[in-house]
């Protein structure tokens, strides 16, 4: 999973087509975040990436009628009405992911799993032991890259979900794939 954050990426590209690279490489699923652009705007972000081929979009946050479904912050309350398709939580220690289950989760997405350059000073990292012990899949966030990626995968998480590696990285595909490499 990649968590988007277009200001961060290098040589003034696309998110779109950074995306769909990504995607080409091996990703499987975006949270798209730019939390910052209107309403309108945003959602032509989510409707543009979600007609990408087998790529499941999720929207950060705010429901879009375009995305695949929705993640929420920690203490996020759940939107009024129907559930989405697909439903994450950013979770931060064992309460919150005591509430991911309880609310049925599909995911949740646990941080930092390492030291962060995205969040400097964000910490500290949470004990490896709270991945294997989620009864529903949960991913590694904060300070993950292609070096610690199969860490986390050891420590019990079911994914990486992963922004600034990726977002900042020279070739963005490249550290998808070797992300993907990685975790298999």
């Amino acid at each position: 999973m990649v968590l988007t954050d277009r200001r961060a990426l290098r040589r003034r590209r696309g998110l779109s087509e950074v995306v769909q690279e990504c995607a080409d490489a091996g990703l499987t699923h975006v949270v798209v975040r730019e939390h910052d652009l209107p309403t309108a705007e945003r959602s032509d972000l989510v409707a543009e990436l979600a007609a990408h081929c087998g790529l499941t979009v999720l929207a950060s946050r705010r429901p879009d009628p375009g995305a695949h479904g929705l993640h929420l912050a920690a203490t996020q309350p759940l939107p009024p009405g129907r559930r989405p398709p697909v439903f994450g939580r950013s979770c931060h220690d064992v309460a919150e992911l005591a509430r991911a289950a309880a609310e049925g989760c599909d995911y949740a997405t646990l941080s930092p799993y390492a030291t962060s350059a995205s969040k400097p000073g964000y910490g500290p990292p949470v004990p490896a032991e709270l991945f294997a012990s989620s009864p529903f899949p949960v991913l590694a966030l904060g300070g993950v890259h292609r070096g610690n990626a199969a860490q986390a995968r050891a420590a019990g998480a079911h994914g990486v979900a992963v922004m600034g590696a990726v977002m900042r990285a020279q070739d963005p595909a490249r550290e998808v794939a070797d992300l993907v490499a990685a975790l298999r």
